[in-house]
């Protein structure tokens, strides 16, 4: 793993999450709203949404509608509007409308998974509780036989024993980008990868030894 992350270091080093935000609590509306949809879709609605709704308050008191309206190209408009709706109450009712800095807290609040957590603790706060798993570092993790876990808090859960807590940030973030520009999940570009000498789905599928 080590080596994994030393390789891909230099070329992510410093870009962290694609998602556009401004605040901890833009940044929980957009991931809620990442489920299932890619992170440009979901930066070409949130300037709106957030001009129109940007605090908890306006969010529990807008009409559900309208945030439909301004959501649907994110898919599952419906559902993503009651999680925001309802992660909002909740931060206003139990944490003085701050979104919490612990995995238990952010857990208790509508809408939010393990993974929603960790991309909010990790570049909302800057805080290591685990490791964000999305489709991208599920794939790299299996394709480089870091873990064979068959769900995302498997796969996590052997991450964090195989580098140290203070790379976990990193291991998500430099996955995610590596996912993204070079190991995809249809068309991997093998030849191009700098951690092909370590992936053994690569150089099998390249017809290495």
């Amino acid at each position: 793993m080590t080596e994994i992350l030393d390789t891909l270091q230099p070329l992510y080093r410093g870009l962290g999450t694609a998602l556009h935000y401004e605040s901890p609590f833009q940044l929980l509306v957009a991931t809620i709203l990442s489920a299932q949809c890619t992170d440009d879709r979901v930066n070409m609605v949130t300037p709106a949404l957030f001009a129109r709704f940007p605090d908890p308050e306006s969010f529990v008191d807008a009409d559900p509608e309208e945030i439909q309206r301004l959501i649907y190209t994110t898919g599952f408009f419906r559902n993503k509007t009651k999680n925001i709706q309802g992660a909002s109450a909740t931060l206003l009712e139990r944490f003085q409308r701050r979104v919490p800095q612990t995995m238990v807290e952010l857990l208790e609040l509508p809408g939010v998974s393990r993974k929603t957590a960790n991309v909010v603790l990790s570049h909302g706060f800057q805080v290591a509780e685990g490791i964000a798993v999305d489709t991208h570092v599920f794939r790299l993790s299996r394709r480089l036989d870091l873990s064979r876990g068959s769900d995302p808090r498997d796969v996590e859960r052997d991450l964090m024993g195989l580098a140290p807590r203070e790379r976990w940030i990193e291991v998500a973030d430099s996955f995610i980008w590596h996912g993204r520009r070079v190991c995809q999940s249809r068309s991997p570009r093998c030849v191009e990868c700098v951690v092909l000498h370590l992936c053994p789905t690569g150089r099998r599928n390249l017809g290495h030894s």
